[in-house]
């Protein structure tokens, strides 16, 4: 039987495991909108936990950071992935038992949307509406890193274009988030964490084993200037993209300074967490908000070692195969490559299926949660609001093809950078929804067109930064999260100053959720 074959045996067998439990899971998802958009609040400390950081690390933990690592070494890949464990911790620790029992006192909001309307007392909807065009924006441009992600997968493996490839990827995705809803996907999520950390641990060892343990590889790669330096970074020598290669070893030139500037730039992801539908839906979803503590531990242990895992996959990947992976998208492969090399074709495709776990887990939270925030908030929020739960259920479906179709568009170049798509996307939800979500959560006085000013002002300078700022370079070049989340802060603040204070009942109904009144 053919490499190939087996490899292919091998993920389908996973994919139909998945289906599996999209099916298992449908009746109850179907029963209605709750159940389908927030699993009727039902998950518990485990499952809450794997798939609040499965669906949050995305086919980018296992291709898009390793492929950064090998590329230019340590420097970016690592003190990103302290930056997102830190995040992590602290986003349990602070935000997910208060926003568990405010999401219940707001009306029972199944939505993130809807949680921020209900919290400031809307009647007209403007908050709701707001938050949900950004989800619906910015989830378009996540779904997308993951289409691109299974495009990069099946094309390498298989030989095939990389646009038929990214298709069947977005197929596979779209009818799986159409069968099971929330509670399929949060089941299967659990499952996928397992699965990527397992695939990470045996990449690890095997990749170290193979280039004669670990003292080989630092040995290897660390006459490489700036590679192995938290404060230095690896500049590949290129042309047109393309590292160059001399005497059969890759061109570097002098390493790159790593300045204190660019290290609180880069652990500025963390600040993310803070406004990431996919991982406060689970905050607003697990069944008791006393078995969060339990969570909160799963998910950093979870995270701590996948992504030191994954960082180090990058430095044995560049180790064993330092020419085979010449341009900063190639690089992305790193894991693909070590796979396919180093394991027998069989027990290579469940490893590699950790790759389409950590893809799939990632790509229907954003297909359910876009869809949701159309279909409820929009949709039923503010044009049918008699709306039937059916009614609902099927927009949303609607709008998971539309959105789809979006992503297929945005994922059609095959050059894309894994790590440079969800890292826009990922600034875009942590400015447009962190400071909301803290203050909302922490300050009493913050008023709903302070909520306004800082969603626009966040969002806004998102773009801006990207686009018009960091490319001047120098002291600019700062990850757009840092900047655009202090701004939509700062709005928050000063609005909500110049503002009347919020009502006596939303104050009121402050205090109760504070004390624990509500559970």
């Amino acid at each position: 039987m053919g490499d190939t074959v087996q490899i292919l045996i091998a993920m389908v067998t996973y994919m139909a495991v998945v289906i599996i439990l999209g099916v298992t899971f449908a009746k109850r998802a179907n029963a209605n909108s709750d159940a389908y958009f927030l699993g009727g609040r039902s998950l518990g400390p485990w499952v809450t936990a794997m798939s609040a950081e499965a669906s949050d690390m995305s086919g980018w933990l296992l291709m898009g950071l390793p492929g950064v690592a090998y590329w230019c070494g340590i420097a970016d890949a690592a003190w990103t992935a302290i930056g997102l464990a830190v995040g992590t911790y602290v986003n349990w620790l602070m935000v997910s038992k208060r926003l568990r029992r405010y999401s219940v006192k707001a009306g029972n909001a199944i939505t993130l949307p809807e949680y921020f309307s209900n919290r400031f007392h809307e009647k007209s909807k403007i908050i709701m509406t707001i938050s949900a065009l950004f989800i619906l924006i910015f989830f378009t441009v996540y779904a997308a890193s993951c289409l691109v992600t299974c495009g990069k997968l099946f094309s390498t493996l298989f030989g095939m274009p990389y646009i038929p490839m990214m298709i069947v990827g977005a197929v596979f995705v779209l009818i799986y988030t159409l069968i099971g809803g929330f509670l399929a996907e949060s089941a299967s999520d659990f499952m996928q964490a397992i699965v990527m950390i397992v695939a990470l641990g045996v990449i690890v060892c095997v990749g170290t084993a193979a280039a004669g343990g670990l003292d080989a590889v630092i040995d290897n790669v660390g006459s490489i200037p700036g590679f192995l330096e938290f404060f230095g970074i690896a500049t590949p020598q290129t042309v047109d993209g393309v590292q160059q290669v001399a005497a059969g070893q890759p061109v570097f030139g002098e390493k790159g300074s790593y300045s204190i500037l660019s290290v609180v730039s880069t652990m500025a992801w963390g600040l993310g967490y803070f406004g990431v539908p996919q991982v406060l839906l689970r905050f607003m979803a697990i069944r008791n908000e006393n078995e969060l503590t339990r969570s909160r531990r799963i998910a950093t242990v979870w995270v701590v070692i996948s992504l030191a895992i994954a960082v180090f996959i990058g430095v044995v990947g560049r180790a064993l195969y330092p020419t085979a992976l010449l341009t900063s998208s190639d690089a992305e492969n790193i894991f693909i490559l070590l796979a396919t090399s180093l394991l027998p074709p069989l027990i290579a495709g469940f490893v590699m299926a950790g790759i389409l776990a950590a893809t799939i887990s990632s790509s229907d939270s954003y297909l359910l949660i876009a869809a949701s925030a159309f279909a409820k908030n929009i949709y039923q929020g503010l044009f049918r609001r008699k709306a039937s739960d059916k009614e609902v259920l099927h927009i949303s479906r609607i709008t998971l093809f539309v959105i789809a179709i979006a992503a297929i568009v945005i994922a059609l170049d095959e050059n894309s950078v894994i790590f440079t798509i969800v890292s826009f996307a990922w600034a875009g939800f942590g400015a447009t929804f962190g400071p909301l979500m803290l203050f909302s959560l922490f300050w009493k006085c913050t008023t709903r067109a302070g909520a306004i000013a800082g969603m626009l002002g966040g969002a806004g300078m998102v773009f801006v930064w990207n686009l018009l700022v960091r490319p001047l370079g120098g002291v600019w070049d700062i990850y757009e999260l840092l900047p655009a989340f202090l701004f939509s802060a700062l709005c928050i603040v000063i609005v909500s100053l110049l503002t009347p204070a919020p009502s006596e009942e939303i104050q009121k109904e402050f205090e109760e959720v504070k004390t624990g009144g509500i559970i």
